[in-house]
């Protein structure tokens, strides 16, 4: 008995310092784990919030109109006064990569964990494609205006004839010589001046881009409210999707203050706005059918009850009910 009785009070010391010893590595993983549900909670909330929502479009509007007067007391001196910072080349010049990357993800994560159905998940995704069309066709048809109106022009340290032209100052603007049948790529890419209509591409992806995650993201609220499951990889997906909309609104933030531009970067904006109307606001308002892929939500944001032996599905958008 008393070598029994040592034996087990042994192994039980054993044991102690084994569970001293991976204490805080649990505690450290509830802890984390508990910070992440608090944190995507909250986000989730807010973006699902209805006034969030209807009125996120405007606060945008106003950051583009009134965005420009913050140059006004930004320092050139600052590190995001240059166009070469890492922000600006690593997720500005790709940033319809980026947001398609995360969101995408988000999306076919959130719609496949709730129905596994691959179709519907695809055309949930297409909302992305059709974004992306949109977003190649203004590319497109920017650069066709901007060679229909603009010009080319060399800059001379003197004229041809070697005179200066009366009234013209050789100290103050360089003369400039018309350049006929180059475009914009070819003239830039021969250290000439091109001078012409623009709209800013920058602007317009940067806010289509927010406006794009704000619609798409606005879904986990309510769909955590209805009792959806939500594993940390799908938290950290909607997690990585509002830093990266916070990113968006910051790099807009210090275009318009560092780089103002006030008409092009007005119009950017406004067709960005426009473009996310047309497709949220509009189309997809439809219904999803083989012509248009639907709401953010649609066939996801439900209410599940089994009655009789079948599985009634009840939209927490439109009060539809399926039975499957």
């Amino acid at each position: 008995m008393t070598a029994a009785g040592t034996t087990g009070s042994a192994r039980g010391a054993a044991a102690v310092p084994s569970a001293g010893r991976w204490a805080p590595h649990i505690y450290l993983q509830t802890m984390l784990s508990s910070i992440l549900v608090a944190v995507t909670d909250l986000a989730a909330w807010l973006l699902g919030n209805t006034t969030f929502r209807r009125h996120f479009h405007l606060l945008l509007s106003g950051l583009v109109l009134f965005g420009p007067a913050l140059s006004l007391w930004a320092s050139q001196y600052s590190v995001f006064a240059r166009k070469s910072h890492f922000l600006y080349r690593m997720f500005l010049r790709s940033g319809w990569g980026w947001t398609c990357v995360f969101v995408g993800s988000f999306v076919f994560l959130l719609s496949f964990s709730v129905r596994h159905s691959v179709t519907m998940s695809l055309r949930h995704l297409s909302r992305l494609a059709v974004a992306g069309v949109v977003w190649l066709g203004f590319r497109r048809a920017m650069a066709l205006l901007e060679n229909a109106t603009g010009s080319c022009y060399e800059p001379l340290s003197a004229p041809p004839d070697g005179h200066l032209v009366q009234g013209a100052s050789d100290a103050s603007q360089p003369l400039l010589l018309l350049r006929e049948g180059e475009t914009k790529a070819s003239c830039l890419g021969s250290g000439m001046l091109w001078r012409g209509y623009e709209v800013s591409e920058d602007t317009f992806l940067l806010c289509m881009c927010c406006l794009l995650l704000a619609e798409e993201m606005a879904i986990f609220g309510p769909y955590l409210a209805l009792g959806g499951v939500s594993g940390a990889p799908l938290r950290l997906l909607f997690l990585f999707c509002v830093l990266l909309l916070g990113l968006w609104i910051f790099l807009l933030l210090c275009l318009l203050a560092h780089f103002p531009q006030f008409p092009t970067q007005l119009l950017g904006g406004a067709l960005g706005c426009l473009s996310w109307r047309g497709l949220y606001q509009g189309w997809y308002r439809m219904g999803p059918s083989w012509y248009c892929p639907g709401r953010p939500g649609v066939g996801l944001l439900t209410t599940h009850q089994r009655k009789h032996g079948q599985n009634f599905f009840i939209h927490a958008e439109t009060g539809h009910t399926e039975i499957n």
